[in-house]
């Protein structure tokens, strides 16, 4: 049984297309594009997309799914599920788990366990160092040949640097991109919001600009003299959108970088009282961060939006933002809110959008989803950008519930979101 969508306005990044179109999925894959394209089986599933967007599904290079360990936060089973809701058809599991994901063994069990309870494409990442205590280097060539498709030590970074220029080398090696948390763990103390008059007034400890900056520096020179690929997570000051904007005039290819929407719609002035909603790391920055980000993301000088969704149970963001957990969930909401806030505003075109989302992060893993061409796998999502809706974070499948965008209006909702031919989410 095959899947054909009609009637939608299909784009496509890697096929610089936009344009009304019908399009038939079979046995996993696109089979054809065109226009008043019959069902073939009297037994396929046709949509009507009519007035809809047909996108690739989106790719989301970092999310926390908590498995294993820390279940009661989120698993593998609920984050998919919420992945789905959100349009998202592939991801990548950091590794900061309990235990961490620092040996083959426990790369396969994520993914065997996605294989059995997911609808969507678990990607899980492996740690850099054993524990991510920083000490040794992990089996990273075990690790390889078990199918990560990164490397990370997030939530930290690597503070030794001659570890962290060991395992680029060993990345180079087998070609296998390094996912970079960059905190220098020392200058960021017990900071749990950025520095500034707002963490003054709060009364709060801060986290200054240069916390990021230097260890984003020091691992751009280290990819650039070992020949590893880096990719800079979660991308906040505008220092390191300034080190990204040498990078991209300079034409050099093996650097990349991500925004998440929350630190590009987000400032500190929005934290108007001591709440750990807005408790992420890094801290939401100042207004002039933000406009370099959005800058960045404009010229190309930062390829990828992903989420950094980090589910917490309710009593761990509670209280005050000094002992509460770092981190906020995303991955339902990152297509409406970067719409609302980039294309629909007139900062992205939507093609950019989709080349941010789904093609930049497919070309940074080597997949061959991220673009709607005929052999390409069938992982598509239908978007009506003209509805309007409130976030409401009661309604999230994720169990996790912190968002600082709860009552947001937002534009860009996704009513079906199929995988690998197989519809894995529809709007109610």
């Amino acid at each position: 049984m095959g899947i054909l969508i009609r009637g939608g306005r299909i784009v496509d990044a890697a096929t610089d297309t936009d344009k009304k179109s019908d399009i038939y999925l079979e046995d996993g894959v696109i089979t054809e594009i065109g226009e008043k394209l019959a069902p073939k089986d009297k037994n396929d599933r046709v949509i009507n997309a009519k007035g809809c967007l047909v996108l690739p599904g989106l790719i989301d290079l970092h999310v926390h799914f908590r498995d294993p360990g820390q279940t009661h936060k989120e698993d593998i089973e609920t984050g998919s599920k919420a992945a789905a809701r959100g349009g998202v058809t592939t991801v990548v599991a950091m590794p900061n788990t309990t235990p961490v994901i620092d040996s083959p063994d426990r790369v396969k069990y994520v993914h065997n366990k996605a294989a059995q309870v997911s609808g969507i494409h678990v990607l899980q990442s492996g740690a850099i160092t054993t524990g991510e205590k920083g000490e040794e280097l992990s089996d990273i060539e075990g690790m390889v040949k078990a199918g990560i498709p990164a490397l990370s030590e997030d939530g930290k970074s690597v503070m030794n640097s001659s570890l962290c220029r060991q395992a680029m080398k060993i990345a180079a090696k087998y070609d296998v991109p390094i996912f970079a948390h960059c905190e220098d763990i020392d200058l960021r103390g017990n900071g749990c919001m950025n520095e500034d008059e707002n963490a003054e007034r709060l009364g709060l400890p801060g986290i200054c600009n240069a916390t990021e900056d230097v260890i984003a520096a020091r691992d751009i020179l280290l990819a650039r003299e070992n020949g590893a690929r880096l990719h800079l997570c979660h991308c906040s000051t505008k220092g390191v959108a300034e080190m990204m904007e040498v990078i991209r005039e300079q034409g050099i290819k093996n650097i990349t970088a991500e925004v998440c929407p929350h630190h590009f719609i987000l400032t500190s002035d929005d934290i108007e009282r001591d709440d750990p909603n807005y408790k992420m790391n890094p801290p939401l920055r100042k207004k002039e961060d933000v406009e370099a980000l959005i800058q960045g993301l404009k010229d190309g000088s930062f390829q990828v939006i992903s989420t950094d969704h980090a589910p917490h149970a309710a009593k761990d963001k509670t209280g005050s933002m000094r002992t509460a957990a770092f981190g906020i969930v995303g991955i339902e909401t990152s297509f409406a809110l970067t719409y609302t806030a980039l294309v629909e505003t007139g900062i992205l075109t939507m093609k950019q959008l989709v080349e941010k989302m789904s093609w930049n992060p497919a070309q940074i893993l080597g997949l061959e989803c991220g673009t709607l061409q005929e052999g390409h796998p069938a992982d598509v999502i239908i978007v009506d950008i003209e509805q309007e809706y409130k976030i409401n974070k009661e309604e999230f499948v994720s169990k996790g519930k912190n968002t600082p965008f709860d009552g947001w209006k937002v534009k860009g909702k996704v009513l079906c979101t199929i995988c690998d031919g197989k519809i894995v989410y529809q709007d109610k």
